[in-house]
């Protein structure tokens, strides 16, 4: 051998050999029984809504179901478009769970370009079904919505709604209302219920387009709103007092789901222990009775129902977008 193969050999030994530690570890990692580590679990909305509060409820029960910790995570914008695409691109190893809602998660996609679609996601188990609501602060004179839709068409443009964002539930709900009634609304997008709650109770906005079980929530912890009306089917045994917009003459139902997803891709052992600790979360009375006494309407969707429930629900969404699209600006 020559003196220069021979100091190549050598050089390659020493890196092998640098290279074992870090291999080790490496392999390690992958051998350790999950969680090994902090799961973080993406909220696309801000501090104080709905979803973040039942978000932080779900983590400390995930925390003893899995045995690790689980740091929620707002990253609000976009109507939640910068959360779910986060998600979306996260990797794929079940230390990065998160939120999507319904219609968010949905009608971003049909409006626009988008680094999501709810096919891209491992879907792990719904939570909640939430009906949207008109809320009003409780100076205001006005009562019903026939009284709103009165006041709108006398004041054209004067009404403001609060929504968390375009395309949204809350959003749409506002669209359909003033095309139900014929009036002229103006529309207010924030990052999160919380700021919408904020601004009604401000009375920066007329109407917070915010949903019942969060209104009513908001309601036990002193702000000064009420609901004018709630989208549901039916009265909900949440607010049997406040009559559907159907029950007032006006045909909308529409309800947010807040399920919990994760990137596609997850190793089949680490969805199944997650969607099993899903599962078992929603059916403990301990966790049930802590959602009921925040007002979250619960409604668990084990992952096939869940998938078919999104993908009836966005073909309705599409013909909608054909027949009345919501970006601001158009009809």
């Amino acid at each position: 051998m020559t003196p220069q193969a021979r100091r190549a050999l050598c050089a390659g030994l020493a890196a092998a050999c640098m290279a074992l530690p870090a291999l080790a570890q490496a392999q390690a990692q992958s051998e350790a029984p999950y969680p090994s580590r902090n799961i973080e679990m993406i909220v696309a909305y801000g501090p104080g809504g709905g979803t973040d509060l039942v978000a932080r409820l779900l983590a400390r029960h995930l925390e003893k179901k899995l045995g690790g910790s689980v740091v929620v995570l707002n990253r609000p914008g976009a109507g939640g478009g910068i959360g779910f695409g986060e998600l979306a691109r996260a990797k794929p190893d079940g230390y990065t769970i998160g939120f999507i809602n319904t219609p968010n998660v949905l009608t971003i996609p049909i409006e626009r370009k988008s680094s999501f679609h709810w096919s891209q996601y491992d879907l792990l188990g719904n939570l909640v079904d939430d009906p949207g609501g008109f809320a009003i602060h409780n100076s205001n004179a006005i009562t019903t919505l026939a009284g709103l839709a009165a006041y709108a068409r006398a004041n054209p443009g004067a009404v403001t709604v609060g929504t968390t964002g375009t395309g949204s539930d809350d959003h749409l709900a506002m669209l359909l209302f003033a095309k139900a009634t014929g009036t002229q609304l103006t529309h207010v997008p924030y990052k999160g219920a919380g700021e919408v709650r904020a601004a009604a109770t401000g009375q920066q906005i007329t109407i917070g387009a915010i949903n019942v079980g969060e209104v009513l929530a908001y309601q036990k912890g002193g702000t000064p709103i009420r609901l004018l009306g709630q989208m549901s089917a039916a009265r909900s045994s949440l607010a049997p007092q406040v009559p559907t917009f159907k029950e007032q003459g006006i045909d909308i139902e529409l309800a947010s789901l807040r399920g919990l997803a994760a990137p596609k891709g997850l190793p089949e052992g680490v969805r199944k222990k997650l969607v099993d600790a899903v599962a078992a979360i929603a059916a403990d009375p301990q966790f049930r009775q802590q959602a009921e006494a925040m007002y979250a309407p619960l409604r668990y969707l084990a992952p096939p129902a869940y998938a078919a429930e999104l993908e009836r629900t966005e073909a309705g969404f599409r013909k909608l977008w054909t027949e009345m699209p919501w970006q601001d600006g158009k009809p």
